[in-house]
């Protein structure tokens, strides 16, 4: 089954109304509208639908069991009553499920099917649609570039499948696997795949590495997750320096990877404590044109055999997000001065590092001065 830490909304949907908007890309479309009128009985239709969702696939049975009497509840006093619109049910649906037990994955919305899941199948446009729209964001891959110093840096703006992404991990590592140290930018990464996770980790080891596992709402293991050795591109390797740039921002997926190398001493975070989502799950259908987010898995790690949800990543270096990459940088050319042998790199380095001095100066500096 798909399984995603962080749901992969469509572009088309007329609501982004979790507090942690996921990142979004085109699908299937069906028109409508933020002042689509709710058809008599909708409302009891939906809810009902999603409570039973919440008490048969949410990954806590107890929480989930407490949350589908919640929402019985407040439908059979008349709580949904006054909502005239579809967008409204939605969004209020999305704050009740969040409210009870504050899991910001899960969330409700109205519009077009999602292209995953275990209601929705795939066509042929459909599949168009998604492949177009994956070439197009370069598989969640953004900026790639070498920075001053021989310092890589790439932005990862999703993670997606191993399938659509391992072409455009490769080529990033073609140009950056020879620089002293590497930069991820995580700090507006919403989430994806945890595949694509692990993925894009197996670039930074040089033996085979467990990252993390899913459990099930009974408790028990049903996914791993290891690093591969069969990889398109060249490898970073284990030996070099490697930064993960974090704001408040980075949810689910990016959490996940940022949390995995934090724990496996493979990189140092730098910015801000993270959104706090480690719960995966999968797409529900509650009706023709309403679904939900559901998670049914939890992250837990080899190492401190927990997760991150509800708390978020803590940074190893804690500084505002607007500060962090020129922060990393600093960091980087410390640690590659530390083993730099060659004096005139040595110099050119030393003369970095005071620029990037500087440039933390001006953006930290009071206003006024």
């Amino acid at each position: 089954m798909f399984k995603s830490r962080h749901p992969a909304l469509l572009s088309c949907l007329a609501i982004y109304f979790a507090a942690f908007a996921p990142h979004s890309y085109a699908q299937t479309q069906r028109n409508y509208s933020d002042d689509d009128r709710l058809e008599a009985g909708s409302q009891t239709e939906v809810v009902h639908v999603l409570a039973d969702k919440m008490r048969d696939f949410y990954v806590y049975p107890e929480v989930g069991e407490a949350t589908a009497k919640a929402l019985r509840k407040k439908l059979t006093d008349g709580g949904y009553d006054s909502l005239k619109y579809a967008v409204g049910l939605a969004t209020a649906l999305t704050h009740d499920l969040q409210a009870i037990n504050h899991d910001r994955h899960l969330g409700v919305f109205y519009g077009a099917l999602p292209y995953h899941g275990p209601d929705y199948i795939p066509t042929v446009e459909s599949e168009a649609i998604r492949l177009q729209q994956l070439q197009d964001s370069n598989s969640g891959v953004g900026t790639v570039q070498m920075l001053a110093g021989n310092i890589g840096y790439i932005e990862i703006q999703a993670f997606e499948l191993e399938k659509y992404a391992a072409q455009s991990y490769a080529n990033a590592m073609v140009l950056l696997a020879e620089s002293a140290a590497l930069i991820f930018d995580m700090r507006y990464t919403r989430g994806g795949e945890s595949e694509g996770v692990a993925l894009l980790s197996s670039y930074l080891f040089d033996k085979r590495t467990h990252l993390g596992d899913d459990y099930g709402r009974d408790g028990k293991p049903v996914e791993q997750f290891w690093t591969t050795e069969k990889l398109s591109g060249p490898k970073f390797g284990q030996s070099k320096p490697v930064y993960v740039l974090m704001s408040r921002r980075t949810f689910s997926a990016a959490e996940e990877f940022g949390y995995n190398l934090k724990h496996a001493g493979r990189a140092t975070l730098v910015g801000e404590v993270t959104g706090g989502g480690a719960n995966g799950g999968d797409w529900r259908r509650l009706s023709d044109h309403f679904y939900a987010f559901i998670p049914d898995v939890r992250a837990v790690n080899p190492v401190t055999k927990t997760n991150w949800e509800g708390t978020g990543v803590e940074p190893n270096v804690l500084v505002p997000e607007q500060t962090a990459l020129l922060t990393a940088q600093r960091l980087a050319v410390q640690a590659i001065s530390a083993t730099e042998k060659n004096s005139q790199k040595l110099q050119v380095l030393r003369a970095r590092l005071s620029e990037l001095d500087s440039e933390l100066a001006l953006v930290t500096a009071p206003t006024g001065q």
